[in-house]
Protein backbone atom coordinates (compact mmCIF):
# COMPACT_ATOMS: atom_id res chain seq x y z
CA UNK A 1 0.00 0.00 0.00
CA UNK A 2 2.56 2.71 0.95
CA UNK A 3 4.20 2.18 -3.01
CA UNK A 4 0.65 2.93 -4.72
CA UNK A 5 0.22 5.90 -2.42
CA UNK A 6 3.42 7.22 -1.10
CA UNK A 7 3.25 9.54 -3.94
CA UNK A 8 0.21 11.16 -2.61
CA UNK A 9 0.88 13.90 -0.09
CA UNK A 10 -2.12 13.25 1.50
CA UNK A 11 -1.58 10.20 2.72
CA UNK A 12 2.05 11.10 3.95
CA UNK A 13 1.04 11.03 8.20
CA UNK A 14 -1.72 8.04 7.39
CA UNK A 15 0.96 5.55 6.19
CA UNK A 16 3.53 6.84 9.38
CA UNK A 17 0.54 6.06 11.57
CA UNK A 18 -0.33 2.87 10.20
CA UNK A 19 2.77 1.36 10.47
CA UNK A 20 2.75 2.60 13.73
CA UNK A 21 -0.19 1.03 14.62
CA UNK A 22 0.98 -2.10 13.18
CA UNK A 23 4.30 -2.22 14.88
CA UNK A 24 3.99 -4.45 17.89
CA UNK A 25 4.54 -2.20 20.83
CA UNK A 26 4.99 0.53 19.50
CA UNK A 27 3.03 3.60 21.80
CA UNK A 28 0.38 3.68 18.93
CA UNK A 29 -0.26 -0.11 18.95
CA UNK A 30 -0.19 -0.35 22.26
CA UNK A 31 -2.49 3.16 22.60
CA UNK A 32 -5.56 0.60 20.25
CA UNK A 33 -5.33 -1.99 21.96
CA UNK A 34 -6.13 -0.09 25.18
CA UNK A 35 -9.19 1.33 24.17
CA UNK A 36 -12.63 0.15 26.18
CA UNK A 37 -14.80 -1.69 24.40
CA UNK A 38 -17.56 0.58 22.76
CA UNK A 39 -15.18 3.10 22.97
CA UNK A 40 -13.57 5.36 19.46
CA UNK A 41 -10.96 7.79 20.55
CA UNK A 42 -10.28 10.61 17.70
CA UNK A 43 -6.07 11.01 17.01
CA UNK A 44 -5.12 14.00 15.15
CA UNK A 45 -2.64 13.23 12.44
CA UNK A 46 -1.17 16.04 10.33
CA UNK A 47 -2.66 17.30 6.69
CA UNK A 48 -6.03 17.19 7.79
CA UNK A 49 -6.18 13.48 8.42
CA UNK A 50 -7.65 11.80 11.35
CA UNK A 51 -7.82 8.35 13.15
CA UNK A 52 -10.47 6.82 14.93
CA UNK A 53 -9.23 4.28 17.19
CA UNK A 54 -11.32 1.39 18.38
CA UNK A 55 -12.63 -1.20 19.96
CA UNK A 56 -15.79 -3.10 19.43
CA UNK A 57 -17.45 -6.71 18.97
CA UNK A 58 -18.14 -7.34 15.71
CA UNK A 59 -21.61 -7.49 14.59
CA UNK A 60 -23.97 -9.73 12.24
CA UNK A 61 -24.50 -8.58 8.58
CA UNK A 62 -28.28 -7.60 9.54
CA UNK A 63 -27.21 -4.86 12.15
CA UNK A 64 -24.53 -3.18 9.73
CA UNK A 65 -25.07 -1.27 6.97
CA UNK A 66 -23.22 0.00 3.72
CA UNK A 67 -21.82 3.77 3.39
CA UNK A 68 -19.53 6.26 2.00
CA UNK A 69 -18.43 9.23 2.65
CA UNK A 70 -17.59 12.42 0.51
CA UNK A 71 -14.73 14.33 2.29
CA UNK A 72 -12.70 11.70 3.62
CA UNK A 73 -10.73 8.26 2.18
CA UNK A 74 -11.13 5.43 4.85
CA UNK A 75 -8.33 3.74 5.86
CA UNK A 76 -9.02 0.67 7.29
CA UNK A 77 -6.19 -0.99 9.74
CA UNK A 78 -7.33 -4.44 11.77
CA UNK A 79 -4.89 -4.43 14.36
CA UNK A 80 -6.30 -7.44 15.85
CA UNK A 81 -9.22 -9.53 15.66
CA UNK A 82 -11.63 -10.50 12.46
CA UNK A 83 -13.69 -9.30 10.47
CA UNK A 84 -15.20 -9.72 6.75
CA UNK A 85 -15.47 -6.32 4.92
CA UNK A 86 -17.49 -5.99 1.71
CA UNK A 87 -16.96 -3.51 -0.38
CA UNK A 88 -19.19 -2.14 -3.86
CA UNK A 89 -19.21 0.52 -6.54
CA UNK A 90 -21.82 3.20 -5.10
CA UNK A 91 -23.00 3.74 -8.45
CA UNK A 92 -24.58 -0.04 -8.37
CA UNK A 93 -26.76 0.80 -5.08
CA UNK A 94 -29.48 3.03 -3.43
CA UNK A 95 -29.36 5.66 -0.60
CA UNK A 96 -30.90 4.69 2.13
CA UNK A 97 -30.20 7.80 3.98
CA UNK A 98 -28.71 10.99 2.15
CA UNK A 99 -25.61 12.14 2.99
CA UNK A 100 -25.01 13.84 6.43
CA UNK A 101 -22.60 16.48 5.94
CA UNK A 102 -21.94 16.33 10.06
CA UNK A 103 -20.90 12.57 9.91
CA UNK A 104 -19.41 12.66 6.39
CA UNK A 105 -22.02 9.62 6.03
CA UNK A 106 -24.21 8.55 2.92
CA UNK A 107 -26.09 5.67 4.11
CA UNK A 108 -27.02 2.76 1.21
CA UNK A 109 -30.10 -0.36 1.11
CA UNK A 110 -28.62 -3.14 1.22
CA UNK A 111 -27.04 -4.55 -1.69
CA UNK A 112 -25.31 -8.28 -1.68
CA UNK A 113 -23.61 -8.00 -5.18
CA UNK A 114 -20.28 -6.65 -2.98
CA UNK A 115 -16.87 -8.44 -3.07
CA UNK A 116 -15.51 -9.41 0.30
CA UNK A 117 -12.57 -9.14 2.29
CA UNK A 118 -11.01 -10.92 5.44
CA UNK A 119 -9.85 -8.66 7.86
CA UNK A 120 -7.35 -9.86 9.85
CA UNK A 121 -4.64 -8.69 12.29
CA UNK A 122 -2.85 -6.84 10.31
CA UNK A 123 -5.22 -5.79 7.26
CA UNK A 124 -5.27 -2.51 5.32
CA UNK A 125 -7.82 -1.87 3.60
CA UNK A 126 -8.77 1.88 1.51
CA UNK A 127 -12.09 3.19 0.50
CA UNK A 128 -12.80 5.82 -1.94
CA UNK A 129 -15.55 8.23 -1.84
CA UNK A 130 -16.98 6.00 -4.74
CA UNK A 131 -16.59 2.73 -2.37
CA UNK A 132 -19.61 1.40 -0.48
CA UNK A 133 -18.47 -0.78 2.60
CA UNK A 134 -19.37 -2.52 5.56
CA UNK A 135 -17.98 -4.42 8.42
CA UNK A 136 -19.24 -7.42 10.09
CA UNK A 137 -18.85 -10.54 11.81
CA UNK A 138 -17.34 -13.54 10.42
CA UNK A 139 -19.68 -15.35 12.43
CA UNK A 140 -19.84 -15.21 16.30
CA UNK A 141 -19.12 -12.05 17.55
CA UNK A 142 -15.33 -11.39 18.35
CA UNK A 143 -13.11 -8.36 19.67
CA UNK A 144 -12.28 -6.10 17.42
CA UNK A 145 -9.27 -3.95 17.58
CA UNK A 146 -8.73 -1.45 14.78
CA UNK A 147 -8.21 2.33 13.77
CA UNK A 148 -9.83 4.17 10.85
CA UNK A 149 -7.95 6.72 9.29
CA UNK A 150 -9.79 9.71 7.92
CA UNK A 151 -7.66 11.11 5.17
CA UNK A 152 -9.21 14.33 3.16
CA UNK A 153 -10.60 13.43 -0.37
Amino acid sequence: MRDQLAHDPRFTAALDYVAEALQAGSPVHRRIGGVAVGVTDRVELAGGAFALEQAYQSKPRAEAFLESHRKYIDVQVVVAGEEIQEVVDIARMAVDAPYDAERDLIKYLDCRDTSLLSARDGLVAVYFPADGHISRAVGPAVLVRKTVVKVPA
